[in-house]
C-alpha cells in the first residue's frame, strides 16, 4: 500500500457519495408515501443540493463537497445528508487534538485528507425520532483510520423502536466479530453523554473512531456495513410513526429535546469542532442544528 493511498481514498470517497444518493432517494420516497395523518395534504419535500468548498490559509483550493438539505417537508422538518472530501494542512490546534488521540507524526508532517458522509434528520411528527449517522475516512502521511456510527434521538421514546434500531446495528456488525456491537454500543453511550445535563443525548446506537487494524480492506468493509445498517434500522420507524396524530404537549417535548441536542452538538461534538477549526463551510458543518428548538 503506497503512502498516498490514492486508490483507497478514491474508493472511500465514491462509497460515501453512493450512500448519500441512496439515502436521499429513500427519504424523498418517504415524503411521497405519506398518504394519511395531519400533514398528508401538504406538499412533499425535496432536497436542495449546494456545492460546498474549503479554502486553505494561503487561499488555495482545499476540497469541498455536496450539501443536500430538505426543509419544511411533511415528514422531515429539516434533514441534511452531506458529503465532503477535504485536504490540506492541519493548524496547530487540530494537530494538538490529533496528537492527544495518539495520532503520530502530526508536528513533522501536518498534511491530511478526510472524506465522509454526515446525516442529521429532525422530523415534523414528534412521534418520529430524530437520527444522526456518519461514516468517514481520515488520512495523514503517518496513519489512516475510519470512524462512524449512528444514534437514535427520540423526543417520545418507544421501547420497540429502540430495540429495532439496535438489533439492526448488531446484525450488520456481527459478521465482523461478535465483540464489535457491545463495544461500539458502549462507546456511543459514552460519546453521546451530556455531562452538564447528566443524561444521554438519545437512546444510543454505535460509535467508532480511530479504527485501523492494519487491514484497510477489512476496515473499509466494516465502515460500509455501518453505513448499510442505517436505512433498514431507521426507515421502518419513520413509516410506522409518520402519520400518528400529536398534541401540543408532544410538540413541546420535541422542541425541548432539540434544545438538548443542539447543546451537545455545539459544546461537545468532535466533528463540529473539527469542521469549524479547519475552515470548512460553516453552513455544512452546522447542518446538524434543528430548525426550531426550545429551552426551559
Amino acid at each position: 500500500m503506497t503512502e498516498e493511498m490514492h486508490h483507497e481514498k478514491a474508493r472511500a470517497s465514491a462509497w460515501f457519495e453512493d450512500l448519500r444518493d441512496e439515502i436521499v432517494a429513500a427519504f424523498e420516497r418517504l415524503e411521497d408515501g405519506l398518504t394519511s395523518g395531519p400533514l398528508a395534504d401538504e406538499p412533499a419535500g425535496r432536497f436542495e443540493r449546494t456545492e460546498t468548498s474549503r479554502t486553505s490559509d494561503d487561499g488555495s483550493d482545499a476540497g469541498g463537497g455536496l450539501m443536500s438539505v430538505m426543509r419544511g417537508g411533511r415528514v422531515f422538518e429539516k434533514v441534511g445528508v452531506n458529503t465532503s472530501t477535504v485536504y490540506g494542512q492541519l493548524g496547530k490546534p487540530a494537530q494538538a487534538a490529533m496528537a492527544a488521540r495518539g495520532i503520530p507524526g502530526m508536528e513533522e508532517d501536518p498534511r491530511f485528507w478526510a472524506s465522509g458522509i454526515s446525516l442529521v434528520a429532525h422530523m415534523r411528527n414528534p412521534h418520529v425520532p430524530a437520527v444522526h449517522m456518519n461514516t468517514r475516512m481520515f488520512w495523514t502521511p503517518h496513519a489512516w483510520w475510519f470512524g462512524g456510527g449512528s444514534d437514535l434521538n427520540p423526543a417520545l421514546e418507544y421501547d420497540e423502536d429502540t430495540t429495532h434500531f439496535h438489533d439492526t446495528q448488531r446484525a450488520h456488525l456481527d459478521p465482523h466479530g461478535a465483540q464489535l456491537y457491545p463495544k461500539l454500543k458502549a462507546w456511543a453511550d459514552e460519546y453521546f453523554f451530556i455531562p452538564h445535563r447528566n443524561r444521554p443525548r438519545g437512546v444510543g446506537g454505535i460509535f467508532l473512531d480511530d479504527h485501523n487494524t492494519g487491514d484497510w480492506d477489512a476496515d473499509f468493509a466494516l465502515t460500509q456495513d455501518i453505513g448499510r445498517a442505517f436505512l433498514p434500522a431507521y426507515l421502518p420507524l419513520v413509516e410506522k410513526r409518520r402519520a400518528l396524530p400529536w398534541t401540543e404537549a408532544d410538540r413541546e417535548a420535541q422542541l425541548v429535546h432539540r434544545g438538548v441536542y443542539a447543546e451537545y452538538n455545539l459544546v461537545y461534538d468532535r466533528g463540529t469542532k473539527f469542521g469549524l477549526s479547519t475552515g470548512h463551510d460553516a453552513n455544512a458543518v452546522l447542518m446538524s442544528l434543528p430548525p426550531l428548538a426550545k429551552w426551559i
